[in-house]
């Protein structure tokens, strides 16, 4: 047997193995790591190699499996900061509540339709499975796609809170299917094992935050023995409120990675890394084994029908729950795409109901062998259904074969579903994120003063993505009651800066009062993490001079003042029209890199332009070479177009000329 005790050990140190392959292949190629776990697990399991089957991890697969989701959930809980909910508090929130009810209604209704022998129990057991999309394949997707912080908050929440929602009401309306189980009113089952995740998750989070901050953990082993502690904690949060009530151990370890998250922790940076490395690691192990497990038959078995339900998932009730929950302007109709467009479902269906149909395979075996039982003879309980029964016999028989296709429909809809969302939803991410160009370019602004903020506002009118890093607490909140992202630290700060996403940033200005701080800042963001852009506010007109002898760019407050007065005096038109970027029009430099108009004058080019843009300028990339350019002009490619003209216009201009932004 493939996973008899000589070559178990060999075969998870290969599983493991084989799921790091495809971590580190998946960051190569920029694609989320799941889709390469799930083939791993198709050609090493029952439908490829068959090295992993059914019988390899025998009874403690349900137990391998249970630690693993808890380490996953935990990991997610964690890093959902209450500060990045606030990014789109209405939204997210809306997401979990009404997008989960829609979600599960709609799911259930289209399983009822695809599938005659479906029963409403099971349609709505399938349907609560279907609600979680979850921090397994969420994290992924957006350690590849980086989207508005606005747009992660909303899918990072919506797959923790629907994690712990979806599997908590999965196991009450299993309790409806399956006939061994206990029976207990809907809303009593399910607040019961809510709450007692909650009170397991707040107890755990208590006692160690109180060791961490209190505890003397052996300053030599200290950041050591901190990793380990919030593990373990993890860890006994999941066992502990598991033993109370089943699944109320994905609440705890929701509850109690929330809230260690939130806290001040000690050697917070070292538990942040460490838990990050152990996730992937049980990640690749639970996904590839469970992929393992499925058996093809089971794929077919459930046919169109599941398909329908897959298309109905993905293209029906996916957009609609999406868009009656971020119903408003906070987000933009193309970010609400795609958040329609990326919806996969992750490890909670593909746990609980491996579960659920093993328990319902166990019903499918007691009722053969009641049957074979009323037989008696030589009747065996594997046999006696394929024979002509009556009576009793006959009535097992009947609900032997009832429970076994509930069984299919159950794992084979789920899996159908998560294979088919996680492939193409997941591969698909970062393309559709830049079809509907939802991936901004991050701008990160050091200072949230008046200045700082005036700023943000202006370049998120442009749909850029901003971070502003503040050191004061209550200016910080100035700007996160204005919509922004806020860092609060201090900008001269590598940790700061790094955490601001400095290492995926375009841009970097520093715009503090203080001119020393602005020059370390525009250091640090060129030599430590090589932004491209880097700007520099200098409030002493003196100091402008040393500034650009170090090769930073500068903007001198006093000479933006008189720019901005000699504006108002003699060019009073276009002065207005600027300041309403973002409103009425915008101004957008583009290098040129399509090649079909490499060479073209540009009184050809501007016909191909939308209508209300045209090229003001022309340079080779060095703004001292900046020039209007005359009908007879060939761009070259290399050239920096300066588009002028209506918002949309000006966006569309620059698709036209900057093919690679496609």
């Amino acid at each position: 047997m493939a996973g008899g005790g000589e070559l178990l050990i060999p075969l998870v140190a290969g599983i493991i193995g084989l799921g790091v392959l495809a971590q580190v292949l998946a960051a190569r190629l920029r694609v989320p790591s799941i889709i390469f776990y799930l083939l791993v697990g198709v050609v090493i399991g029952r439908p490829g190699l068959g090295l992993v089957t059914g019988d390899t991890f025998g009874d403690a697969l349900p137990a391998i499996v249970g630690l693993a989701v808890a380490i996953i959930v935990f990991e997610g809980a964690f890093h959902l900061h209450l500060d990045r909910i606030r990014e789109a508090p209405k939204e997210a929130f809306r997401m979990v509540t009404l997008g989960a009810v829609i979600a599960l209604l709609g799911t259930a209704l289209a399983v009822n339709l695809a599938f005659e022998e479906a029963t409403w129990e099971l349609s709505f057991l399938v349907g609560a499975l279907l609600v979680a999309t979850g921090p397994t394949v969420i994290t992924p997707i957006l350690n590849v796609v980086p989207v508005r912080d606005r747009v992660a908050a909303v899918l990072e929440t919506e797959g923790i809170v629907n994690d712990v929602t979806a599997a908590i009401i999965a196991v009450v309306v299993f309790e409806a299917v399956n006939p061994d189980a206990s029976s207990a009113g809907f809303v009593q089952s399910f607040a019961s094992r809510l709450g007692i995740g909650i009170a397991v998750g707040l107890g755990v989070a208590a006692l160690v935050y109180y060791l961490l901050r209190y505890i003397d953990l052996s300053p030599g082993d200290a950041p050591r023995n901190a990793r380990l502690l919030v593990l373990a904690g993890a860890l006994v949060a999941f066992a502990s409120a598991n033993t109370l009530a089943s699944e109320a151990g994905v609440a705890a370890v929701a509850t109690a990675g929330m809230v260690l998250g939130n806290l001040d922790l000690p050697y917070e940076a070292d538990i942040t890394e460490f838990k990050g490395d152990v996730t992937l690691l049980v990640l690749a192990f639970v996904f590839i084994a469970l992929a393992a497990q499925l058996n093809p038959e089971t794929l077919v078995e459930v046919g169109v029908g599941g398909l329908l339900v897959v298309v109905a998932v993905a293209l029906v009730i996916r957009p609609l729950l999406v868009f009656v929950s971020t119903v408003g302007d906070r987000l933009t109709r193309n970010e609400k795409l795609f958040i329609s467009a990326v919806g996969p479902r992750g490890i909670i269906p593909a746990s609980v109901a491996t579960l659920f149909a093993v328990e319902l395979s166990n019903v499918v075996d007691e009722r053969r062998a009641h049957a074979a039982e009323l037989v008696g003879g030589d009747a065996t309980p594997s046999g006696v259904c394929q024979t002509d029964l009556s009576g009793e016999a006959a009535a097992a028989c009947a609900e032997a074969s009832t429970f076994a296709t509930q069984a299919d429909i159950l794992l084979g809809t789920v899996f159908l579903v998560i294979f088919t969302t996680a492939l193409l939803e997941g591969g698909l991410a970062r393309h559709v994120a830049q079809r509907l160009d939802v991936i901004p370019m991050r701008v990160i602004i050091v200072g949230g003063g008046t200045v700082g903020r005036s700023l943000a506002e202006r370049l998120e009118n442009r749909g850029e993505n901003v971070v502003i890093i503040e050191e004061d607490d209550e200016i910080a909140e100035k700007v996160r009651n204005s919509g922004f992202t806020a860092v609060i630290g201090d900008g001269t700060d590598t940790d700061v800066l790094r955490e601001a996403g400095a290492n995926n940033a375009k841009t970097v200005v520093a715009a503090t009062g203080d001119d020393d701080a602005n020059l370390l800042v525009a250091q640090l963001a060129s030599s430590k993490f090589g932004v491209e852009h880097v700007i520099a506010r200098v409030n002493n007109p003196d100091n402008v001079e040393a500034f650009e002898e170090l090769g930073v760019r500068t903007i001198s407050s006093a000479i933006a003042t008189a720019w901005a007065i000699d504006n108002q005096i003699e060019r009073p038109a276009i002065a207005h029209w600027m300041t309403d970027i973002g409103r009425t029009g915008d101004v957008q430099e583009v290098e040129l890199t399509n090649e079909d108009l490499i060479g073209t004058p540009i009184r050809e080019v501007g016909p191909m332009l939308p209508d209300a843009c045209l090229i003001a300028l022309v340079s080779d990339g060095d703004h001292k070479s900046a020039k209007v350019p005359s009908a007879d002009y060939e761009v070259k490619r290399g050239d920096h177009l300066t588009l002028l003209g209506q918002t949309s216009s000006v966006k569309e201009g620059m698709a036209l000329i900057d093919s690679d932004s496609n």
